[in-house]
């Protein structure tokens, strides 16, 4: 039977990448801890856990659409390196100001002469992941 929403959760996890490699892991750290609902995972990673009893592992492979979506090239964009308080280089990441105040994360991806490429993005956006999950504890049912 699926958790119902407002369910809190402790899970352990492993995030790899096509090619094998592991981008996240909760090895060696406490459990993540989620409440089922509240937006605070993607959605793949959340519907996976769902029919999970404690102490199952479950592996999936989750497509760009149910983790952080497609690439937006929109969100790829020029600026000049001189708007930079500190030498910009290729993979960095920055925090900018929005139009309204908001935080906006960016990853550097080239620097030239004149301008550096900003990828609004996230990383990990257009990718296909697979998590291996654990259920480990219902924190909060």
């Amino acid at each position: 039977m699926p958790y119902a929403q407002g369910t809190t959760l402790r899970v352990h996890y492993k995030g790899l990448l096509d090619d094998g490699s592991v981008f996240d892991s909760s090895a060696d750290r406490d459990p993540l801890e989620f409440t089922i609902g509240a937006g605070q995972v993607i959605p793949g990673f959340e519907s996976a856990v769902l029919d999970l009893a404690v102490g199952e592992k479950t592996s999936v492979t989750i497509a760009p659409e149910d983790a952080y979506g497609a690439r937006v090239p929109d969100a790829v964009q020029q600026v000049p390196v001189t708007a930079f308080t500190d030498d910009p280089y290729e993979g960095a990441m920055v925090q900018l100001l929005g139009p309204e105040g908001e935080r906006l994360a960016a990853t550097i991806t080239e620097v030239g002469e004149e301008e550096a490429t900003l990828d609004f993005n996230h990383p990990l956006a257009g990718r296909t992941l697979t998590f291996e999950i654990e259920l480990v504890e219902i924190v909060l049912a």
